[in-house]
């Protein structure tokens, strides 16, 4: 069985993780705990039942990574988690962590999960490069991703029933396919010169009193509306055309999905500024299309706002 482990959150990956683990190297596998760093790892101590064989097994400390992503079809050698002269890339961090344990004797072998793909030749190249850096023997170092999750967890599907990965616990998660196909239909018609009205729309409720019912900060209010607005007129003389009628019928889908998603997960959230972020977060991520457009793929959004077809109109009534 195939899982969707881009819309897992971080913890139940981790979770599937470490069960995982405990069938490859013994049931003593501590769980994932956050360092002083705020790095989260999982150890193993003892000589493991099964990995790399049963007659050569590791022995001693091992200490288990997981990395986990939101996003489509991820790759271990794209440069944000693997780049040898990066100083942001995710392996980049992780390597400082490795030498503070190496200097603590606290790690003898390295596992790194992530549900990214990794192709024969850069595991190769991520394995030495990895060796070279902590200075820990190639042979000690494991490098799992999507192909090898699923082979272990054919192996072990035991390990899936104890993580009881739950869609209920699942993240905010929304689909960017239709609010793709409307940010790369509207950028077409941009370069191609679209008409449109001089001032922008009129929000549906008062833009002070909305941001006040849905916690959203008068300086991050403050912020969207100063460098989007204007450009919210592009959009509603777009989705107003009779022409575009079919993408107006996607933007509906689209605030549908976002709308009822972010109600079930909203009181995950600090503030909708956070709500916010996240969103372009994921989209980004998820969407070749959206991440080129990045600016407008945020004016979309923050219109989606303004014009209230997400977040709150009136306060919660309680219980």
């Amino acid at each position: 069985m195939k899982y969707d482990y881009e819309d897992m959150s971080d913890e139940q990956f981790e979770k599937l993780v470490t069960f995982l683990c405990q069938e490859i190297l013994g049931i003593a596998t501590q769980g994932f705990t956050k360092g002083p760093d705020g790095g989260r790892d999982a150890k193993f101590v003892g000589t493991a039942d099964l990995y790399p064989s049963t007659s050569n097994p590791w022995s001693g400390i091992t200490v288990i990574q997981a990395k986990h992503t939101n996003g489509y079809n991820k790759h271990f050698s794209e440069p944000d988690f693997y780049s040898k002269n990066g100083s942001s890339s995710v392996l980049h961090e992780e390597i400082i962590r490795i030498n503070k344990l190496r200097a603590m004797n606290q790690i003898d072998h390295y596992m790194l999960f992530s549900n990214r793909r990794l192709s024969a030749n850069a595991e190769t190249e991520i394995r030495a490069y990895l060796s070279k850096q902590c200075n820990i023997p190639e042979s000690s170092i494991c490098l799992c991703g999507i192909e090898l999750l699923e082979t272990w967890l054919k192996r072990f599907p035991k390990a899936a029933e104890l993580a009881d990965l739950d869609k209920v616990d699942s993240p905010l998660i929304v689909s960017p396919d239709d609010l793709s196909d409307v940010v790369y239909a509207l950028s077409a018609q941009l370069d191609s010169g679209l008409e449109i009205e001089d001032d922008p729309p009129t929000p549906r409720i008062p833009y002070q009193e909305k941001n006040t019912i849905n916690n959203m900060s008068k300086e991050y209010a403050d912020t969207l509306r100063k460098r989007y607005l204007k450009e919210t007129a592009q959009i509603q003389a777009f989705l107003s055309s009779p022409e575009n009628l079919e993408l107006l019928q996607l933007y509906e889908n689209v605030v549908d999905e976002f709308q009822l998603k972010i109600i079930a997960k909203r009181k995950e959230y600090q503030n909708f500024d956070s709500v916010m972020n996240y969103l372009f977060d994921l989209l980004f991520a998820r969407d070749p299309v959206l991440r080129g457009n990045k600016k407008l793929t945020k004016v979309m959004v923050f219109y989606m706002y303004w014009n209230c077809d997400i977040g709150s109109e009136e306060h919660a009534t309680p219980n």
